[in-house]
């Protein structure tokens, strides 16, 4: 049995937020919730956002070793860190699915690497890196961040890592073995 005021709405229980029980958001509210996350705070650099959209607790499982991942002051590093390294970066948001208190989002994350980033000094290069996000959302905030990136890709376009289908580091073609 479900405490009174506790019954599953849509299926899912109720969460209790700053003393009262409330209702969980529907599937396109948090796809909406997801989509202003990523256009404003990430593409428009509208940072103070980040403190209403993101719980103070929030955790992102997917920042390098090192970075900040808890709250929007995390989340304020990761995008003025990005914008350092790649100042026209963008994320162009493909798919996204919602189930129950989770959005997941597949994009391509795009831009020209013009200034330092992790020790990576600036190729001037322009890259585009499919990602993959899946966002926990608690009392209509972000509590929760993963993502699959192809970051092998993204080191090749920058010229950090030899691409071994694509032209060499020396310039030479590979000899045939």
């Amino acid at each position: 049995m479900f405490p009174p005021g506790r019954e599953p709405v849509g299926g899912q229980a109720r969460t209790f937020n700053a003393c009262h029980w409330e209702a969980p958001m529907s599937a396109e509210a948090n796809k909406a919730l997801v989509r202003k996350f990523y256009e404003e705070v990430f593409n428009r650099r509208n940072l103070a956002l980040a403190d209403e959209l993101v719980t103070p607790d929030g955790i992102n499982h997917a920042t390098p070793p090192g970075v900040p991942s808890v709250g929007p002051s995390g989340i304020r590093f990761v995008v003025s860190m990005l914008t350092e390294g790649f100042p026209d970066h963008h994320h162009a948001i493909e798919d996204l699915f919602a189930e129950g208190d989770k959005v997941a989002m597949r994009c391509t994350f795009s831009g020209t690497h013009t200034g330092g980033i992790l020790g990576l000094p600036p190729t001037g290069r322009a890259f585009r890196q499919q990602q993959m996000h899946i966002l926990r959302i608690e009392g209509g905030k972000l509590a929760e961040h993963w993502a699959v990136r192809d970051d092998l890709a993204l080191m090749q376009q920058l010229g950090a890592i030899a691409n071994p289908n694509g032209p060499q580091p020396t310039g030479k073609s590979p000899q045939p073995g």
